[in-house]
């Protein structure tokens, strides 16, 4: 897949630091489509990380989590996860509604380190068949994807225990409203939470 991954950008410190044949050789590990080991690791994860840009162009990066699985693979060339209630700014949500691309990084920091990162285009839906089977979500967004490739994990902390947050929407839970909405700052403006179809 030439051109997938490189732009003259790249090319230029890659001709600089003598690193363009590396580039040339971790590109044709790039993909369209999922592998078993890539959805097994995407389902697996218990968060990821999002970055969107704006209609301009201006950046912005979000972390996104939930329990094992809350990331779907939904196709060869395709993925699924919940918007859930936050802090009401809709950074990432208001970037996807003005400019579908995005990135997503996905990280293992226990066991064995790793790194996987998906390039697409993204969708907001609020009416998928998804959202009756997921607890707490308000919306799905949908990414087809452009380029998978995996990233040299080397730098990860080995972290010794991953669990979901204690905020992270669950059957039969009611929701944990984190603290900073009942502070006087915020509390007189604190929309009321949305149930969601699957609630």
């Amino acid at each position: 897949m030439p051109g997938v991954l490189y732009h003259e950008g790249n090319r230029a410190f890659q001709d600089e630091f003598e690193s363009r044949r590396l580039a040339d050789r971790l590109e044709k590990l790039s993909r369209t489509e999922f592998s078993d080991d890539d959805k097994s690791f995407v389902e697996s994860c218990i968060y990821f990380f999002i970055a969107t840009a704006d209609a301009s162009g201006h950046p912005d990066c979000s972390f996104k989590g939930g329990t094992p699985g809350f990331v779907r693979v939904t196709g060869p060339s395709e993925l699924a996860f919940p918007d859930y209630d936050g802090n009401g700014m809709f950074k990432s949500l208001g970037n996807l509604a003005v400019n579908p691309h995005v990135g997503l990084l996905f990280i293992a920091m226990h066991g064995s380190p790793k790194r996987l990162r998906i390039n697409g285009r993204a969708a907001i839906d609020r009416e998928d068949a998804l959202l009756s089977r997921t607890i707490g979500a308000q919306m799905i967004v949908r990414v087809k994807v452009d380029v998978i490739f995996p990233n040299c994990p080397r730098y990860i902390p080995a972290m010794t225990l991953a669990e979901p947050s204690i905020y992270v929407p669950r059957a039969g839970v009611a929701p944990v409203e984190p603290a900073w909405k009942g502070f006087d700052s915020f509390k007189d403006v604190v929309p009321p939470r949305r149930a969601s179809p699957s609630e």
